[in-house]
């Protein structure tokens, strides 16, 4: 009789790039959410309340077809906020499928209000983890990914929750068609800096930039911000401002404070 006991096997637990809140609803968001979920919001969830993408599901040509109607290029937005960009996108390329992936209840409501009162056909939300619906996606299915200003998660302890990572960087460049394009923006300097360091050194994508822009090479979390300054700084290679992001709310309120605005734009090899 062996001696040995077996141990209990422990998966960890994924870390997100978000804090699930309970966002109430106002009346006029209630009434968006009650008029329009059932045209917009994709039934795709695991269970209710839930937000992992349920286990049968794929995302594939098919269900894009049988989704939206056609074969149009499909460009998902991760982080939607309260949707301002991707339904401008979506009325301005009807020729182009849209799916934004917002987790927050009244940033999903709000993006259900813009898209139904323009009665938009080209759009389609989902409130799921956005990793587990690129995990869930076919080999180049997607032409283009967005990621607009993500919680930049100042404490340098969390900056592990940065959305930003080498694990979605792969799920996304499989889910994108060559020559597909991963399209990110954040106004706070020490999240470009992550961003480059995630991105510049993969061999599957190319930073498809031609500004030169100065960063520290260093770190730093809230509250020493200002010790940027003083640190090593390097050039690095980013976007011009991708004409396809209208200048919502958000973007304004950066540009107010004196943030600058950092664009970046990684292609599929």
């Amino acid at each position: 009789m062996s001696d040995e006991i077996d141990q209990p096997h422990y998966t960890p637990r994924p870390v997100l790039s978000f804090v699930r809140r309970s966002g109430r609803l106002d009346a006029r968001l209630q009434r968006a959410w009650d008029n329009f979920a059932g045209t917009y919001l994709l039934d795709i969830n695991a269970g209710e309340g839930s937000l992992n993408v349920r286990p049968d599901f794929t995302l594939d040509k098919d269900y894009v077809r049988n989704t939206w109607g056609n074969d149009n290029p499909l460009i998902v937005e991760v982080g939607t906020g309260q949707g301002e960009n991707i339904v401008a996108a979506a009325a301005a390329h009807p020729d182009m499928n849209f799916l934004a992936l917002e987790v927050y209840d009244p940033g999903v409501a709000h993006t259900l209000l813009l898209a139904g009162k323009q009665n938009l056909a080209n759009i389609r939300i989902a409130q799921v983890n956005a990793p587990e619906l690129f995990a869930a996606a076919a080999d180049g299915v997607i032409k283009e990914a967005w990621t607009f200003f993500p919680d930049p998660w100042p404490k340098m302890k969390h900056h592990k929750r940065r959305i930003v990572q080498p694990e979605l960087a792969a799920q996304i460049h499989r889910a994108l068609q060559t020559g597909g394009a991963w399209r990110i923006a954040t106004d706070i300097e020490d999240y470009a800096l992550h961003v480059h360091e995630v991105m510049d050194a993969r061999e599957d994508f190319t930073n498809a930039g031609t500004i030169t822009v100065s960063l520290p090479t260093e770190h730093v979390g809230k509250g020493n911000a200002e010790l940027a300054n003083d640190m090593p700084h390097a050039d690095f290679t980013e976007s011009e401002r991708f004409d396809g992001r209208v200048l919502t709310n958000f973007e304004k309120k950066g540009l107010a404070a004196g943030r600058v605005i950092h664009d970046f734009t990684y292609v599929t090899r």
